[in-house]
């Protein structure tokens, strides 16, 4: 896997954890929206249907354990991308590193806040995907 990849895993599983939340939001709407139909209800044997708002909310118990997971993987990704980055010797690389990735800020404010021109930003950007190339190729072969 190649720098640029690895350091976006973080801003990915960002975005597939908002998408679930959406999700998530979208069937609690739904829940607050269905009616319950007592004259369906078997009492005794046979067919054992779930009702509407049952379904519902199993659906959304089901999504919401699948939100925790994925924010447990994030946790844990973020932790081990920041163990990385904070490898790379230059602090500049580090900073830049965690400002686009971590935190997820644009070129444009990682340029002001760094006071470089974004021509600068890019060359350090560079520097330090060469530098976690290299720290991943070390990894893999320890591995």
């Amino acid at each position: 896997m190649k720098a640029k990849e690895y350091l976006s895993q973080v801003y990915k599983i960002n975005q597939r954890i908002d998408s679930k939340l959406e999700q998530l939001e979208v069937l609690k709407s739904l829940a607050m929206k269905v009616n319950t139909c007592y004259t369906h209800t078997k009492v005794s044997g046979g067919n054992n249907e779930k009702s509407r708002m049952e379904n519902t909310i199993v659906k959304i118990i089901d999504l919401s354990h699948e939100i925790n997971d994925e924010i447990d993987r994030f946790i844990d990704l973020k932790v081990e991308i920041m163990e990385t980055i904070h490898k790379v010797e230059d602090v500049n690389c580090q900073l830049l590193l965690e400002k686009r990735y971590i935190n997820g800020k644009s070129w444009d404010e990682i340029s002001k806040e760094l006071n470089y021109s974004i021509r600068g930003v890019f060359k350090i950007h560079s520097k330090a995907l060469k530098e976690i190339d290299k720290i991943l190729k070390e990894c893999s072969k320890v591995q």
